[in-house]
């Protein structure tokens, strides 16, 4: 599903995933992926200054889900919010099926999926289009020599930073405590990012939005989750 232009690949920023197969897709997976991702995929290569708001013709605004793992979050943000367009980041292929099925079964029409690396979408869309984006338990690749592999690096958070309109909300979530440092400092000293916490449960505490994950459930980490909220400014 990723672009295989040579070009593009040598250009692409280093990975922050690793395979994006895994188990073996059920039946009903594999024809969801043969027979409806094109209808809700972004095309690539992405028209470079896209807006993203012209793939949602009414909506009023557009929401940004970078990870969406098995797309509960993405799926049912989207069922609660009809009247804003979603656009989901995952380049793995089980999470994309499931996310299909999600779709399928709440009977959504203000969805698309970006089956790559998020950064090439950032990079393509217009500035200030975005106004809501959600980061939750990226893969926080623990080990030291791993760690220039997190996705919420300095130019990340330029790029994401562009394309959030100014009162823009992003969230970022991870239950591995040096991630959560990093990235809280990473936010911070970008410049463009206000930290939105008065009280230490404003970050303990799940986000009276939130909608748990599968991963979330699992508690593979080394800590209890952490909820970053931040305005753009």
């Amino acid at each position: 599903m990723a672009t295989h232009d040579p070009e593009a690949l040598r250009d692409r920023p280093i990975r922050t995933f690793g395979r994006t197969g895994g188990r073996a897709l059920s039946p009903r997976q594999q024809n969801l992926l043969d027979t409806q991702l094109d209808r809700w995929r972004l095309p690539a290569p992405v028209e470079q200054g896209l807006d993203p708001r012209s793939l949602f013709p009414g909506t009023r605004a557009v929401w940004l889900e970078i990870g969406f793992g098995g797309g509960e979050h993405l799926v049912a943000q989207a069922g609660d919010h009809r009247e804003t367009g979603f656009i989901g980041c995952e380049p793995f292929v089980e999470g994309v099926a499931k996310a299909l099925a999600g779709i399928e079964e709440r009977e959504l029409t203000n969805v698309r999926l970006w089956p790559d690396d998020a950064r090439l979408l950032l990079d393509a869309f217009a500035p200030a289009s975005i106004e809501r984006a959600f980061i939750l338990f990226p893969d926080p690749w623990p080990k030291r020599r791993q760690q220039k592999r997190r996705l919420v690096q300095p130019d990340f958070a330029a790029a994401l930073r562009r394309v959030i309109a100014p009162g823009g909300q992003v969230r970022f979530a991870t239950d591995v405590a040096s991630y959560a440092d990093e990235a809280l400092l990473t936010f911070l000293q970008n410049g463009g990012f206000e930290w939105t916490a008065e009280a230490a449960d404003d970050w303990r505490r799940p986000p009276s939005d939130h909608v748990t994950t599968r991963y979330e459930t699992k508690k593979l980490g080394d800590c209890a989750p952490v909820w970053y909220d931040f305005t753009c400014i």
